[in-house]
């Protein structure tokens, strides 16, 4: 199993829990940005930088994982995608996205881009707390403690 960090948009929050779950369960986190995502000088942490442009990151991403690894991202397409390769998706609020859920998770977000293109305000995403980060923490350790060895 490795970790792959859709970084772009990866609450700062997050980053020493993913740090210390890496080293502690000797698992590889790639953190995946089209900008250099600071890092701390870890074996089991690495970055790779795409190009600047539309979904770069995401595509690379999508590409590259395998069956078994945990992709960490709220991007709904994205979340599809891995899920149809094997992989395990988690939001960085703890939630697990599943062939379960995803579907309702993909026609939900095409619904509110319809009410937003439309010209409602939908608002937006409330901001993360200490709640969150707890909830992800959790979240993060259970599936660890669950992957095969």
């Amino acid at each position: 199993m490795q970790i792959w960090v859709d970084a772009d948009a990866c609450p700062n929050a997050i980053k020493p829990i993913l740090f210390k779950a890496a080293e502690r369960c000797e698992v590889m986190c790639i953190f995946v940005a089209n900008v250099a995502v600071a890092l701390p000088n870890n074996k089991w942490l690495t970055r790779k930088v795409v190009p600047s442009g539309f979904d770069e990151a995401d595509l690379y991403i999508e590409q590259n994982v395998v069956p078994g690894d945990l992709v960490i991202t709220s991007d709904i397409p994205l979340a599809a995608d891995c899920i149809a390769r094997g992989a395990l998706v988690m939001t960085s609020k703890g939630e697990q996205y599943t062939l379960e859920n995803i579907k309702q998770k993909l026609q939900m977000r095409d619904f509110m881009d319809q009410m937003r293109s439309s010209g409602f305000d939908t608002g937006g995403s409330a901001p993360y707390g200490d709640r969150d980060k707890a909830t992800f923490a959790n979240a993060l350790d259970r599936l660890l403690a669950k992957r095969p060895r």
